[in-house]
């Protein structure tokens, strides 16, 4: 029977002195805290399954508890996502969602976060994001990224940037998001990396690719966070990584 197996962690880094990130997988969320090992998860091919990750907005208020409602609102969502339309109607529900906590809560006020995921269909996976958290095709020969980084253009010479162009909350007066989402096949054999920009500003795509094609689930999972551990550990590190088996 086809199954779908989910290794994830998440870690605070070397650099932060917490972490903002919350994860989700199916109904179960972890959320600002941090796992000591991978932890590997079977579910069944069939149901709608969700996985995702949500990155509160550093440098602003309460990132975590922003994150943390994103994930367990997708959690909520559950087997209902199971198009592309109901993914982007969750995601304004979220958008909706974080500015409402905010509301009227100093603590809270523009408190935002990205999000980026993969729902595994019976068939197709729906790939989504809004904000540069990302989601990466490990199937085939290389890396191919799937989700859009909402990032104003870099500047000659960096390959990266802390910048965000829309996100879920993160504004002082509620801002609308256009969530990118898109399907694509799937089948015996596929995996899919899901991840914050923990792992992917301070490891190059080519070494995180480089990984992925000797190993997998629980060995994969903890030699990409090693990779960014030993690359300075600069932000919180969560992943998942997602495949299809037989």
């Amino acid at each position: 029977m086809p199954y779908i197996a989910v290794t994830a962690l998440s870690h605070t880094g070397l650099i932060r002195d917490h972490n903002e990130d919350s994860l989700v997988v199916g109904p179960w969320t972890l959320c600002g805290t941090v796992t000591e090992n991978p932890q590997t998860l079977l579910f069944p091919l069939g149901t709608p399954l969700v996985v995702a990750v949500a990155d509160g907005i550093g440098g602003q208020p309460a990132g975590e508890v922003a994150s943390a409602l994103v994930v367990r609102q997708l959690a909520s969502f559950g087997p209902s996502l199971d198009s592309e339309e109901a993914v982007r109607d969750a995601l304004n529900v979220c958008n909706d969602a974080v500015y409402a906590a905010a509301d009227g809560n100093p603590e809270l006020v523009a408190m935002g976060t990205t999000v980026a995921g993969a729902v595994v269909l019976a068939e197709s996976l729906l790939a989504f994001n809004v904000g540069d958290s990302r989601v990466l095709d490990a199937t085939g020969n290389g890396l191919r990224q799937v989700s859009v980084d909402d990032s104003p253009p870099l500047a000659p010479g960096r390959r990266t940037t802390s910048l965000v162009t829309q996100a879920l909350g993160g504004a002082r007066r509620f801002s609308a998001i256009t969530p990118h989402v898109t399907t694509a096949p799937l089948s015996a054999g596929d995996r899919y990396l899901v991840c914050t920009d923990g792992l992917t500003d301070p490891v190059t795509e080519d070494a995180l690719d480089s990984l992925l094609r000797v190993h997998n689930d629980c060995r994969a999972a903890f030699e990409l966070w090693k990779a960014a551990i030993e690359a300075g550990g600069p932000d919180n590190i969560t992943l998942a990584m997602v495949r299809i088996g037989e």
